[in-house]
């Protein structure tokens, strides 16, 4: 990443952008991205009177082959991150083309709570189901609980508290995994409590990246031994929204959105214990979250992310403001030699859509996106839920050269 002067002059700074190179300006400016031919939505769920936001989920395939897909399905007029919402569920049979309607399911402790989302769906070890999601119960309390299910999504059992302290831990939707050592991680950002009041004032909004990890399944946790900080006094937002990928030879990567202009990056090399200071990556962002997943039976990876930061002279019209466009890529490491060209995941400036919290999964033959992409008729970039499906095939063309 360039970091400018405040005040230099003109012909300067246009002498320095020109020495970016082409990978460098197509991660700022989002605008060499074209759409996949056979990217096209399969599900939209606006939202309606009683029900202000559809918003973000995460998939799992069932044994029978079915697709499951589990959401924030919101009760009410308000759309705010702690208003009233419920767990809404949706299968599919036909590989993601079309999808029933909504079974919501009951949480224990949600009538009593602020708050249910921010959902994970991930096979355990022993062939259970897992969900996880986040109960918020206040401004200082907000944990992941995990719940199991033998009979695939039929019955759930209690739910397991993930976070033995009362903090406020936020968990992004589709972000618990397991490693190939067959230990679950998973990774938040811990808001420190300020004073005592029930009110948004009383957190530290500057992210700290912490993470629990289970070695039996999910049955105990325990939190890492290090925490991640981001090395700057610069920074309003500090690590929010973390999350975790392994790479082929065992190492995780991490990654959190700042408000710095970049994701920045951290990794680990003994299971999420400890990790390395945190970086600037290749990932141009605003203040919104990437999303990374490996492909079935490959070292290549997708990452799904808003491309251009928040900068002066850009317009931020609501309610899109700044995540638009949403692009994917396809490497295979986190240099941007390793990665391939960008491609359009979605855009639409004629009603200022705004897309972020992208769950990925994969299909035999494809791969479904869904993500919030709300727009002007929305009245919020949160409160639209969209699916996109993507023929695995058509990734071949923006593979990483020599891949």
């Amino acid at each position: 990443m360039i970091h400018l002067p405040r005040y230099l002059p003109l012909t300067l700074i246009l002498s320095l952008l020109t020495t970016l190179s082409s990978s460098q300006a197509a991660a700022l400016a989002g605008t060499t991205a074209t759409r996949l031919a056979t990217s096209h939505s399969v599900l939209e769920l606006a939202p309606s009177p009683g029900n202000a936001r559809n918003s973000e989920g995460s998939f799992v395939t069932l044994k029978d082959g079915r697709l499951l897909l589990i959401y924030s399905h919101f009760v009410g007029d308000a759309f705010d991150d702690h208003a009233k919402a419920v767990l809404a569920m949706r299968t599919s049979s036909d590989d993601g083309e079309t999808w029933s309607g909504d079974t919501i399911l009951a949480t224990p402790g949600e009538t009593k709570a602020m708050n249910v989302m921010s959902v994970s769906l991930l096979r355990l070890g022993n062939g259970d189901l897992g969900l996880f999601y986040a109960l918020r119960n206040s401004w200082h309390d907000v944990r992941s609980r995990l719940r199991r299910s033998a009979d695939e999504g039929v019955t759930w059992s209690d739910p397991v508290e993930c976070m033995a302290a009362s903090e406020y831990y936020v968990m992004n939707n589709d972000r618990v995994i397991r490693l190939s050592s067959g230990r679950l991680l998973i990774p938040v950002a811990l808001h420190r409590k300020l004073h005592d009041a029930n009110e948004p004032e009383a957190l530290d909004w500057r992210g700290i990246a912490s993470f629990f990890l289970s070695d039996d399944d999910g049955r105990t946790w325990r939190e890492a031994a290090q925490t991640c900080t981001l090395p700057s006094p610069h920074t309003t937002t500090g690590l929010q929204e973390p999350g975790v990928v392994e790479m082929p030879n065992g190492v995780l990567w991490g990654y959190a959105r700042t408000d710095l202009g970049r994701q920045y990056e951290f990794f680990s090399h003994d299971g999420g214990n400890t990790w390395t200071v945190p970086q600037p990556s290749r990932f141009s962002s605003p203040v919104s979250p990437l999303s990374i997943k490996r492909l079935p039976d490959s070292k290549l990876l997708l990452a799904v992310w808003n491309p251009i930061p928040n900068y002066q002279t850009r317009p931020l019209a609501k309610p899109g403001g700044d995540r638009t466009p949403l692009v994917g890529a396809i490497g295979d490491g986190t240099t941007d030699a390793s990665w391939g060209p960008a491609f359009l995941v979605d855009q639409n400036e004629a009603t200022q859509e705004g897309y972020c919290y992208t769950a990925i999964h994969f299909t035999t033959k494809s791969v479904l996106l869904a993500y919030c992409a709300g727009g002007q008729g929305d009245q919020h970039r949160l409160s639209r839920l969209r699916i996109r499906k993507i023929d695995l095939a058509a990734f071949k063309s923006t593979f990483p050269a020599g891949r």
